[in-house]
């Protein structure tokens, strides 16, 4: 077997197609395809079943896609190791960051990266946690920070920080006074949210729901800088992290009022696959995070993981 059309078929089937497999890969669809039945003629198997929608891996596929995902882990490796052997960790990472986080990530990242990794390459995009955890699952991911990330079978997690949500309101429109609010109180505002599954979202309706109350949805949009921009512009009021507002162009215009009563609060959270062993590279890479992550954050205090014999630091209130 290639290595290449091994690449091919778990890209394919991680992906769910060959149009999005091939945009990923950069190569043409035609000479993906090619690839692909050209494996599967020399094992003699089916191993997609192809219609309109994509393709999903047959039986044999599935149990090709298991070991192709440990073949091409341990051709990782092996180059990481001969890497270490000039002094250097090598290969690239993808990682996703919330939109939230990534103006205040980015930079210091990147900076820790490239001092501790020359010989690697770093890839960073951003996104609603929803939409990463996809990415994660399917491949295009790496490393994903994730805002209240819930247990599943495709994902290992491991909790970094916590981070106050606050009401963000027009400054020149609300005044400049930032008394904290009662949940209750704000169940009264007219909210510009993000619609569902959004993390923060879900927080807030959660919170709400159990003290009898429920949020009063003016507009649902995807996306912080439009979020601060209805906001400004007077739709209504967000619930954001000061991280959030800090991103905005002119983070002056609003003003923040601290949520109390009970308090509202989104776990920041470090994902990876569980279907795909990190390779050294990326394990750094995930360390190099939670040490950034807590140098922009307030201190933290020790809070148990949710995987077995870690714990991971929360920001202290």
């Amino acid at each position: 077997m290639d290595l290449k059309q091994i690449e091919y078929f778990v890209r394919v089937a991680e992906l769910g197609g060959f149009t999005r497999a091939a945009a990923m890969l950069g190569i043409a669809q035609p000479a993906l395809s090619r690839q692909v039945r050209l494996l599967e003629v020399e094992l003699r198997q089916t191993l997609l079943t192809r219609d309109g929608r994509g393709a999903a891996p047959t039986e044999a596929g599935r149990l090709l896609l298991a070991h192709g995902r440990g073949i091409l882990h341990q051709v990782e490796r092996a180059r990481e190791e001969l890497g270490r052997l000039r002094g250097a960790l090598a290969g690239r990472v993808a990682i996703g960051l919330p939109t939230s986080l990534a103006r205040a990530l980015a930079v210091p990242l990147t900076r820790a990266f490239r001092e501790k990794m020359p010989a690697a390459t770093l890839s960073i995009s951003e996104g609603l946690s929803a939409a990463m955890l996809e990415s994660l699952v399917n491949g295009r991911l790496d490393i994903a920070v994730l805002y209240n990330a819930g247990p599943s079978a495709d994902i290992e997690i491991t909790p970094l920080q916590v981070e106050d949500l606050f009401l963000v309101q027009s400054r020149a429109l609300a005044g400049a006074g930032a008394a904290p609010i009662r949940l209750t109180d704000l169940a009264q505002l007219a909210l510009v949210i993000p619609s569902r599954p959004n993390a923060i979202r879900m927080r807030v309706e959660s919170e709400m729901a159990a003290i009898g109350c429920s949020p009063r949805i003016a507009l649902e949009i995807d996306g912080v800088s439009a979020i601060l921009d209805l906001v400004a512009d007077g739709a209504g009021a967000a619930i954001l992290s000061r991280n959030a507002v800090a991103s905005a162009v002119d983070p002056a215009r609003f003003r923040l009022r601290a949520i109390h009563e009970p308090r509202l609060q989104a776990q920041i959270a470090l994902a990876v696959s569980a279907h795909r062993p990190a390779t050294l590279t990326q394990v750094a890479t995930q360390e190099l995070i939670a040490r950034t992550l807590a140098s922009v954050l307030p201190p933290a205090r020790r809070v148990r993981s949710t995987r077995p014999g870690r714990d991971a630091p929360v920001a202290g209130t």
